[in-house]
């Protein structure tokens, strides 16, 4: 049990993401496994059973394309609704200093069961850093790519046959990307609690104090979560 728990405020809901990414959020999870199964007919002969399931392989087509532009559209939900949390996160997956290089030799203890310390992290870990610049790049693959598939008229023949490789590279990379997401937010015990994050947008605050210590220590200062390390507590535990 993390010590953060013992406090009296321990449990108490803290905002970690806005309204606007958890719809972002949920809105290309959703797209990117409709795309997923919307494709498997078109690309092995192993799914045709799914084609009547689609509604034939034209409506299949047409689904496609239809979650293919709705697959683009959390980007701009997040501009438009949230650009302040979009360029905070753009700063940050550029911004790396040694802390995050130290999180990953106590993130594979967390992993494996052992005992880990917390390395004190902002608002995004390292670990996420790295799943948020792979699956932008997965998804500026799919989406480039995308569209030579769509439009061939418009694009040269040697890039549109490219096209159809690099789009079966982005998916394949981005659905394992995404299966160790799923595996560290839902299934994972220390990550776990933090799954309502994607749900909700708040956390415990014992969560947060763990895994985030200067984002959250930050809020603190600015009087929007509660001090778990107050005198109180010490002189308390």
């Amino acid at each position: 049990m993390s010590n953060y728990q013992k406090h009296p405020k321990a449990n108490v809901k803290v905002r970690r993401f806005p309204k606007a990414f958890v719809w972002a959020h949920a809105i290309n999870g959703l797209a990117f496994f409709a795309l997923y199964i919307t494709a498997l007919p078109m690309y092995t002969d192993f799914f045709n059973w799914l084609y009547p399931v689609l509604g034939g392989p034209a409506m299949a087509r047409l689904l496609h394309r239809i979650f293919a532009v709705v697959f683009i559209m959390p980007t701009f939900i997040l501009l438009i609704f949230s650009p302040k949390f979009f360029f905070q996160w753009m700063k940050e997956l550029i911004t790396w200093k040694k802390r995050d290089l130290q999180f990953f030799s106590e993130f594979v203890k967390e992993l494996f069961g052992f005992k880990f310390k917390h390395i004190k992290q902002t608002f995004f870990n390292a670990g996420e850093k790295i799943n948020s610049v792979i699956q932008i790049f997965c998804a500026i693959l799919v989406i480039a790519s995308g569209f030579t598939m769509w439009f061939p008229e418009f694009f040269p023949r040697a890039l549109v046959q490219w096209g159809y490789f690099l789009h079966n590279v982005g998916f394949g990379l981005g659905i394992a990307v995404i299966v160790g997401h799923v595996y560290l937010s839902v299934v994972h015990k220390h990550s776990r609690p933090g799954y309502s994050g994607v749900v909700n947008g708040k956390v415990p605050a014992w969560w947060a104090k763990g895994h985030y210590g200067d984002w959250y220590d930050e809020e603190v200062k600015k009087g929007n979560f509660p001090d778990l390390d107050d005198p109180k507590r010490k002189k308390g535990a």
